[in-house]
């Protein structure tokens, strides 16, 4: 079947508004400047994620923040893992002498059976290797790297900005703070500590500290200059290109814990926004809520396969018209850092034809201040032109 290049009028309308290739004179962002290529997980399109080899092959591809997410060990240390959950990103399940430390724990409302790091001490969390989470990905490099601390990921880059002559930031996550404080491992006090210890502790310093709840960022604004980013989650995309909510996905954590019945969408509304800003510098919403891509449904009521490899995946659907949020987060003086794109074909809407770097363009035509990505030098690519 023949592709064809279909956007929808309103996009089409909005890129042919603004320049493709955004560079320092031209780049409709918050402050006027290019946006900023952050390394989603390191370079965790080819490398193991969150792994200091990944950062540094972030580095490498022209990275200017690398993205570690953060949760603490049972003795306080801080590791960089995307989940507290061990087994989707490590060997664990594969070590004879852990077996016994599977065990059932409630993360976010939800019963979840793996290991957890919080039942590791930093000493045995070192004798793990990292593997690749993504079954679709090159797996040849699993068990060759250790699970990194926070503070060799803060050494990293600091060694890596003298050694290259440009400032490489760092962009932590605090992973799930409410389950974090109920085991008495909140760590809020202690990231700022390691950051003041790094000399980052001004507006100006290469920072930005993000969460998907709201309580730890309200409490982190109290104590810090530090810039601060709300995440924001869904379940997953309908037919329509439209973002689907579910538990845990639907809401701040912490908003569920409390009762407080707002949802994800609800913080992106204009309203939303603006009170993001009274806590938060920015806002990193999942890149559908920007530009969503939608099903052709056939008269069997099922999804057709625009592309006939007999699979349903992102290249069977069309974009469709972006939304308002970059607008209305800049109104509000929120900068808007989108996540995470990746590169793989079968992970792109129809309308970009196999071509990642025509997703960011899409994507940098409404403003985006920096983007989340797997692969630092597309991401690059399309923002300079290289």
């Amino acid at each position: 079947m023949k592709k064809t290049l279909l956007f929808s009028t309103s996009l089409f309308a909005a890129l042919a508004l603004q320049p493709l290739t955004v560079g320092a004179q031209s780049a409709p962002t918050l402050s006027g400047q290019p946006p900023l290529v952050i390394a989603h997980r390191g370079a965790s399109g080819y490398l193991p994620e969150h792994t200091l080899e990944g950062y540094r092959r972030a580095i490498a591809l022209g990275a200017d923040f690398i993205e570690p997410d953060l949760v603490s060990t049972k003795d306080g240390v801080l590791v960089v893992r995307h989940e507290p959950m061990l087994s989707g990103t490590t060997d664990v399940a594969d070590r004879p002498e852990f077996a016994g430390r599977k065990t059932t724990r409630k993360l976010d409302g939800i019963e979840t059976a793996d290991w957890f790091a919080n039942d590791f001490t930093l000493a045995e969390i070192k004798t793990l290797r990292a593997k690749q989470a993504f079954a679709d990905r090159d797996q040849s490099h699993n068990g060759k790297y250790e699970i990194p601390t926070f503070q060799e990921v803060i050494d990293l880059a600091k060694a890596e900005s003298a050694r290259t002559g440009r400032t490489i930031g760092i962009y932590p996550e605090t992973k799930h703070p409410t389950y974090h404080a109920a085991l008495g491992l909140a760590f809020e006090d202690k990231l700022l500590d390691m950051l003041t210890d790094a000399g980052w502790t001004q507006k100006s310093s290469p920072v930005f500290i993000q969460s998907f709840e709201t309580a730890n960022l309200k409490y982190l604004r109290k104590k810090t200059q530090l810039r601060l980013v709300q995440l924001v989650d869904g379940d997953g995309v309908d037919k329509d290109g439209k973002v689907t909510l579910a538990a845990p996905f639907d809401r701040p954590y912490d908003f569920a814990v409390l009762g407080d019945n707002r949802t994800f969408p609800d913080m992106l509304s204009p309203e939303g926004l603006k009170e993001i800003a009274t806590y938060a510098d920015g806002v990193g919403p999942w890149k559908v809520y920007l530009i969503g891509a939608r099903q052709t449904i056939g008269p069997d009521g099922k999804p057709k396969d625009l592309n006939g490899d007999g699979k349903i995946d992102e290249r069977d659907r069309n974009v469709i018209a972006p939304t308002n949020v970059v607008k209305d987060a800049h109104a509000a003086g929120l900068v808007v850092h989108p996540w995470a794109y990746r590169s793989e074909a079968h992970r792109l809407a129809a309308d970009y034809n196999n071509d990642p770097v025509a997703e960011y363009k899409a994507h940098l035509a409404l403003g985006i201040d920096g983007m989340f990505t797997d692969f630092t030098d597309h991401a690059v690519k399309a923002r300079d032109g290289k």
